[in-house]
């Protein structure tokens, strides 16, 4: 991996600082809006794998998913300083200037970048369910060892899914998840935690019923 395969505008991506040895997890999304669930994520990849901080990445839009009445960038980059409070926590929009919404891009420029760094991806046991229908997911899995935090009935299809599967030979137990930075590529960790069943779809759900109701009045 090297920067050139990058356009010349990579070279001025803003990204949030990353040192040598750094251990940082990056956890991309829509955040459309972000809530309960997302931060219980965020702690507990934090505490579990022991990272010293934890890039909350807003995408333009997530490749697989209709970008209709999606807020602006800006937006849902204050929406996610307000839930997130930890200092370890950082917001960053810098997807936006690599010109491209695929994750794969994402991790092979920050490498590049911060080739002295430990990136972990943090994602969601209902990313993983799904992880296999992800550009260049084995590349991906290669790269970077995989943080998956568990999410409200996820857990049986995320552990069953084709990725899994085919990741089973190295998966990470569970007691030795601080670990995990520090393993070559593929690894990944599955964490227990404790569960929120709040999803973005339900809370645009009901804002949308909300505003529904108060023009009804």
């Amino acid at each position: 991996m090297n920067l050139h395969r990058f356009h010349r505008s990579s070279f001025s991506v803003s990204t949030p600082h990353a040192w040598p040895g750094a251990r940082i997890g990056l956890m991309g999304g829509s955040f459309n809006p972000p809530h309960e669930g997302h931060l219980i994520v965020a702690r507990t990849a934090l505490r579990r794998l022991r990272l010293d901080r934890l890039w909350w990445v807003v995408t333009p839009g997530n490749p697989l998913k209709s970008h209709e009445d999606l807020p602006g960038i800006g937006a849902r980059i204050e929406a996610v300083k307000a839930l997130a409070h930890d200092p370890r926590m950082l917001a960053t929009a810098f997807e936006s200037e690599l010109g491209s919404p695929y994750t794969s891009a994402t991790t092979d420029f920050l490498q590049s970048r911060y080739p002295q760094s430990k990136f972990v991806l943090v994602i969601g046991a209902d990313n993983l369910a799904t992880f296999h229908h992800w550009r260049n997911w084995r590349e991906i899995a290669g790269s970077v060892p995989l943080g998956v935090v568990d999410r409200p009935g996820w857990r049986l299809k995320a552990l069953a899914s084709p990725a899994a599967r085919a990741l089973a030979g190295v998966r990470c137990a569970e007691h030795e998840a601080a670990m995990l930075p520090d393993l070559a590529p593929p690894a990944w960790v599955f964490l227990s935690t404790r569960l929120s069943h709040q999803s973005s779809t339900a809370l645009r759900s009901s804002r949308s019923s909300r505003s529904n109701a108060a023009g009804e009045i």
